[in-house]
């Protein structure tokens, strides 16, 4: 295979980036992960709280997808994300993060430690952070309540099915210009999947990102999640999640690659007591981008940690048959 496009940009977070990155990584591409850095749910609360750092729960999960280290089964990987379940201070931490907080001490430096991090895992790839600036994502609802940080957006103790008007950082942030760099240089852009407003977005409201991705002559793809989400996009279809994401970027998008597969009934009412659902699919046949309609579910449900507080989506796509599809939109 000719090595047209070496250079593949992916921008999000969280388990979305993570199952992209699997999948990727086993493609002869310049891999860059532009991670968010407005976390402030579980570990990463603590993480911020205690030690006064950025929150790295998105950046490890990069770091892990990336690793070369034996496959899934890998040692080193399964101790970046065990998370531990006794234990005062420390049940609901992983090893992954309070490793990144020590390196960081010894180096002086939460940059730096991500780097070593990287080498310690032996990774394919390079996972940069959208900016080191401390802030904190805001969001203003149809009713004008507005909620200050990510988490209660993600686990709303408000009414999550009121739509989000607008989203913000607070202080503003600054782009890390590693990620400018990667995205001027990059070949393929891909945008999710992921939680629309809380680890997509995030990286679009970073002082320069979104102007980056505008100007860029990369081809851009986005993926389309597999479910809505309470809080966050209750009752998105496709077309919403499209036209959220128009806002921030403008009409820029070559490909959005949209799941076909069903899922299993008993999923699917487990969902539904969430009052989340599949996300329909209305994208016109008439969009200027390319539709890529495609059966990219997996069919492994997770299952998360005992001391994992947060929520965590039930299914996820399959790694390998996305990264397909991905690098068939520019071979």
């Amino acid at each position: 295979m000719k090595n047209k496009y070496p250079s593949v940009v992916c921008i999000g977070g969280g388990t979305g980036t993570f199952v992209t990155l699997s999948g990727l990584k086993a493609y002869p591409y310049a891999l860059r992960a532009i991670v968010t850095m407005s976390d402030s749910g579980g570990s990463n609360k603590r993480i911020r709280d205690e030690f006064g750092l950025l929150p790295t729960s998105d950046v490890r999960q990069c770091l892990i997808a990336l690793s070369e280290e034996g496959g899934r089964k890998g040692l080193l990987r399964k101790l970046f994300m065990y998370r531990f379940e006794k234990g005062n201070g420390l049940s609901g931490m992983t090893f992954g993060n309070l490793f990144m907080a020590a390196l960081s001490d010894i180096l002086g430096s939460q940059e730096e430690a991500i780097r070593q991090t990287g080498k310690v895992l032996r990774i394919k790839g390079t996972v940069i952070p959208v900016s080191f600036t401390d802030t904190n994502l805001f969001a203003k609802y149809e009713n004008g309540h507005v909620v200050s940080e990510e988490h209660f957006i993600d686990e709303p103790l408000h009414d999550g099915t009121m739509k989000i008007t607008n989203i913000y950082l607070k202080p503003k942030a600054q782009a890390n210009p590693e990620a400018l760099e990667a995205i001027k240089n990059a070949h393929l852009i891909v945008l999710g999947p992921g939680d629309l407003y809380t680890s997509l977005l995030p990286n679009l409201l970073v002082e320069g990102i979104a102007a980056a991705i505008k100007k860029s002559s990369a081809k851009k793809v986005y993926i389309m999640n597999l479910m809505t989400k309470f809080g966050q996009t209750y009752n998105f279809t496709a077309q919403d999640h499209v036209k959220t994401l128009e806002k921030y970027i403008g009409k820029c998008l070559d490909s959005v690659i949209v799941n076909t597969k069903e899922y299993p009934e008993d999923v699917l009412k487990k969902y539904k007591s969430m009052k989340e659902s599949p996300v329909v699919d209305d994208l016109g046949q008439k969009a200027y981008y390319r539709i890529v309609r495609k059966p990219i579910v997996s069919d492994e449900l997770i299952e998360k940690s005992k001391a994992d507080g947060l929520i965590r989506s039930l299914i996820r796509h399959d790694s390998e048959k996305l990264a397909k599809e991905i690098i068939a939109t520019i071979e």
